[in-house]
């Protein structure tokens, strides 16, 4: 009976892929749509991968990746490892949790896709040095 449970309930690893597809895509500000006709699928299969409830085979994760522009590795990083860790090596704790929520906020997708649309590589130097500046003045 255990077996017919752990069947039913999408492996941990193919749930944060999934996850981490969403929030790629979602920083682009792609649609499921859009995406599963890049890839010549549905947008029902995008969903079940998103959910975990599809495991994303290699070629397609590749596939994928090209899309959305990111390497493969992008859909694992800050996945914790079997023994708990998540292979941030001297990273702060609990720092990637806040980042992935405020980064899927609506606030922070709005703010990403606003700053990746700016072509001048100095000009978004100078806007991280006034975030910055400005993070600063409330300490």
């Amino acid at each position: 009976m255990n077996d017919k449970e752990n069947k039913k309930k999408p492996n941990p690893t193919d749930v944060y892929v999934g996850s981490r597809i969403r929030l790629r895509r979602n920083m682009l500000g792609m649609s499921q749509e859009n995406l599963g006709e890049q890839l010549g699928i549905t947008f029902q299969q995008i969903q079940k991968y998103e959910k975990g409830t599809n495991r994303v085979g290699a070629s397609r994760l590749q596939a994928i990746s090209s899309i959305l522009g990111v390497p493969v590795s992008f859909f694992f990083e800050d996945f914790p490892s079997q023994d708990g860790a998540s292979g941030k090596g001297f990273g702060e704790e609990g720092s990637s949790g806040f980042g992935l929520d405020f980064v899927t906020s609506p606030e922070g997708l709005q703010l990403n896709r606003a700053f990746f649309k700016i072509s001048d590589v100095k000009v978004r130097r100078k806007i991280i040095e006034l975030v910055k500046a400005l993070a600063a003045d409330d300490d």
